[in-house]
Order: C-alpha cells, then structure tokens, then sequence
C-alpha cells in the first residue's frame, strides 16, 4: 500500500510563500517510503482541500484519487505509470460551490460502475465569513454550526462512459440539513444493496435505506441512529461499521466533540439500532475528548474486531474556555473481549502515550505482515505511521476482491469465514473514518487456528463463491468467477494450486 496525503490551501486571509500540496509516497516494500508527487499530476489544486477516497472509477484495474474540499473537489485518473490526469471537470463531479469534507465510492445501481458520493458541510463563502468569539486577543473562535445553513449531500452516478451524473434529487438524498463530515456505505439489513449513513456535525445523523430501485429512502427515525440514547443530535464527525459482536450485521461507531460520548449503535438486525455506549465498554471514557478518525479492526488477530479513535480539539485556545481540556489529546484503542470493550492505550507503547491534534486515520498493512497499521493525519504537525508490532503472533488471513461481473471494486461484497464453530462476517465498505481512504483488503484474525476452515464471499452480482482449506498467514487474491486463488506476495500476485470450490 503506498500512501497519499492530502494537505490543506491558501485562503484571501493564508498566502504561504510557498504553495501547499499534497503528498504522494510509493511503498518501496522493504520499509520505507518514496516520495514521488513532483510530476505525479496530484500534488496541488488550487482549492482548500480536506480529505480523499480511493475507487476504481473506470475498471481497468488502477485505483483512482478524490480529492474533496472547498469550494470544489477533483478527480485524478491513475494513468496507469504512476502519473495521475485531472478529469474532473470532464466527467462533471467538481462538487462546485460546495465544502466537500468525506467522500466514498459503491455501486448503488449494481450496473457495474462505482458512483460517487460526496458529503458536505456548512454552506459557505469567503465573502461572508462570520467574526465568532470574543473581541478580544485570542480570543476569537471557530463559528458554531448553527451560524451557517446546512448542505446537502450529492451523489454522482457513473455512466460507464467516463461520465458521471448528479443524480440527488431523482434518487432521493437531497437533504439541506446535512452539516456532514462522515459516510460509511454499507449494507446495513443485509439485504444486497449498499446504504448510505452519514455523520453530521449538530444535525441528526442520516441513514438512507437502498430500495433496490435506483433509489433511497429516509430510515433515519425508524432505526434509531438518527440521534444519541438521550435524544440529542451531536457532533457527528468520524464513524465507521463492523460486526463486533460476532451476530453477522454490522454495527456502527460515531466520535463526537468534547462533553459528548462518542456513540456506539449496535445492530439489533431488524433495521433498528440500539445506542449501547454505555452497556458495552466504551462508556464516559471519551467525554473529554474530541474524536476524529476512528475504525473496527482486529489489531491483535484474536478474531475480534477491536475500535480505534484518534482525538484532536478543534480550537487551539480551547484551554481559554475549558479549563479541562487541551487541544493536543490522547489516542485511544479498546480491545474487543467477546464483544464488549476494554480500553488498553496504556499498553500499547509510546505512541498512543503522546497528545497529537488527531484528525484522519487510514488503516492499511502496509509492511504485508499479517497486522494492520495506523495512518494518521495531525492538525498542524506532521502525518505519523504507526507499525503494529507483534498483531502477528497470532494467525490472520487477508483477503483482497476483485469483481468482474461487479465493479472492479466491490464494495457491498459480504465475506462470512469459519474457524470450527466461529463465524466472522464482514463487507467491502465505502468511506470509513473520517476524510481518509482504507486499505482494500479485508482482515480477519485467526487466533491460533493455523487454517480457514471455509470462506464464503457473495459479490454485488449475487454470485457465491465457497473456498474450503485455506492455510493461515497469507493474503489470498480471490476473483469473482475464478475458481481458483492467487497469493499476495511481495506486493505483487501469483498463482497458487487450485483450492475447492462449492
């Protein structure tokens, strides 16, 4: 996995001498990295930028980069030498006039093409930009969200044509309230077609039900997750969807502000959730602090999907107003005991011990060791790469999709993996965290089991595939229709025996 940091811009008020850009850095698989944006054709754009996707828009095999930010995003097609083409006003997803923050690729339709759907916060303009604080030194604030109107989001369909249309109003997501700043695409009641929840910053969060039609509909009410287990519409920013409680339907996690929880809604798997903060470990241990980017994932491989937060305030002269509370602030990972959580920052080594001013997180084995690493993007300090030592002394396999039939991508693909009696269920999701791309591959830890005793993948075409006796410790390419595998090795593919297929 190589890595792409997205930097801010210049402002009327911010004109650094020299113009910021963006990062791109080539994994040379041995440790370190490469930096290569000069010539990459991605290293500026002219506009604030805030975070980016990652999507396969075209299916010729390359992933391509979305860039969102105000007051209008980009879209870089991977040319396929290491060299990216701005198209995005050529295929129409520029997002124009908007204040794009998240973004987040899937196909909704099922014809094969991922669409775009692109989030946005406050409406906005430098023209009127609101004095918020006090008029005096220093003291003067970040505005409040309720000083600007809401934006809806839009969703971009893929014409298959190397164009996209603005499909948002006809498909049923035109939504003025939204203040969004976090999506996750998932398929939520396990029914085959990819939902949309989206994280708002003071609004009740948004949950759009996939009909299968070409359109959605607002379940935000009926299922509980619009709002927090007190009734309150919070500070929805970071969030992310994983099954960690081992009963196959996906469950949710949102961070929020200071002197908010950030929640967790678990999936009662009937279209409802229910807000379990409190029941199920997470508990008063976040009110402090302001959560950001934030992922499920199995860092010690023991087949349980643990929960990471990256904290960070948002007023750097916080410590004027809230005596308790410090803009730089703690990470914080909880393990996962049999699907209730356990905080455990104190025993992960010095890097979860310093105070950083958190903001996107990007999980990503990018060292091909069996454990997932940490990105993490800092407000004002440099990005940092934390390596998981020691996720690997139990077994693990990764599984990375490929769709034929389906869009190159896959996202809304459901993988189910036994072990004996234990079952683990995840999707290829969409979004995820907070203004940052994932890892394409899937994860799951082993715990001492040395082999997968069966895997099953069911891909957005409907087709299921079945592979029996899969051995640990590997990273397995599996293609939709192919009966055979092919194993990740050194970042590259080869082709391995033929295992069974049911």
């Amino acid at each position: 996995m190589d890595v792409f940091l997205v930097n801010s811009g210049s402002t009327p008020l911010f004109q650094p001498v020299e113009p910021l850009q963006h990062g791109l850095f080539r994994n040379n698989g041995n440790g370190t990295f490469t930096n290569v944006t000069p010539g990459s054709g991605v290293a500026q754009t002219g506009s604030f930028s805030m975070g980016m996707s990652v999507g396969d828009y075209n299916n010729d095999g390359y992933p391509d980069l979305y860039v969102t930010g105000f007051p209008r995003s980009f879209l870089f097609r991977n040319n396929r030498d290491g060299t990216f083409t701005d198209v995005t006003r050529k295929v129409g997803v520029s997002n124009e006039g908007r204040w794009g923050t998240s973004s987040g690729w899937f196909d909704y339709n099922k014809d094969g093409f991922l669409d775009l759907l692109v989030v946005n916060y406050v409406t906005y303009s430098y023209e009127k930009n609101i004095y918020c604080g006090e008029p005096r030194p220093d003291y003067r604030t970040y505005c409040h969200p309720e000083t600007y109107p809401g934006s809806s989001p839009r969703l971009y369909r893929n014409n298959g044509d190397d164009s996209f249309s603005d499909v948002t109003e006809a498909v049923g997501l035109l939504n003025g309230d939204g203040k969004s700043l976090g999506v996750v695409l998932f398929d939520y009641d396990n029914d085959g077609w990819v939902d949309v929840l989206i994280a708002n910053d003071t609004e009740r969060n948004f949950l759009y039900h996939n009909q299968g039609d070409g359109t959605f509909e607002d379940h935000t009410l009926l299922s509980g997750i619009g709002y927090s287990d007190t009734g309150d519409a919070e500070a929805g920013m970071g969030i992310d969807a994983a099954d960690y409680n081992g009963d196959g339907w996906l469950d949710v996690y949102i961070t929020h502000l200071d002197f908010e929880l950030d929640r967790l809604y678990r999936n009662n798997g009937d279209g409802t959730f229910l807000d379990v903060t409190r029941e199920d470990g997470v508990g008063q241990a976040t009110i402090l602090y302001s959560g950001f980017g934030t992922r499920f994932f199995d860092y010690d491989n023991d087949g349980w999907k643990d929960l990471f937060v990256t904290n960070g305030h948002i007023i750097d002269n916080i410590s004027l107003f809230q005596s308790e509370v410090t803009f730089a602030e703690p990470r914080m990972m909880y393990r996962n005991v049999g699907g209730r959580f356990v905080p455990v920052s104190d025993q992960l080594g010095p890097a979860f011990q310093k105070n950083v001013v958190g903001r996107g997180a990007a999980l990503a084995d990018f060292d091909n060791d069996g454990d997932l690493d940490i990105l993490q993007c800092n407000n004002g300090g440099p990005a940092e790469l934390l390596r998981n030592d020691g996720g690997n002394v139990n077994h693990w396999i990764g599984v990375y999709l490929i769709g034929t039939k389906s869009s190159s991508d896959p996202i809304g693909a459901h993988v189910r993996l036994a072990v004996g009696d234990f079952i683990q269920f995840d999707q290829q999701k969409g979004g995820m965290s907070y203004l940052a791309a994932q890892d394409p591959r899937l994860y799951f830890g082993l715990g001492k089991a040395n082999q997968v005793d069966w895997i099953e993948i069911t891909w957005p075409s409907g087709l299921v595939q079945r592979f029996e006796n899969l051995p640990a410790d590997q990273i397995i390419i599996i293609e939709e229709g192919k009966s055979t595998l092919r194993k990740w090795i050194g970042g590259k593919s080869s082709s391995s025996d033929t295992i069974k297929r049911k």
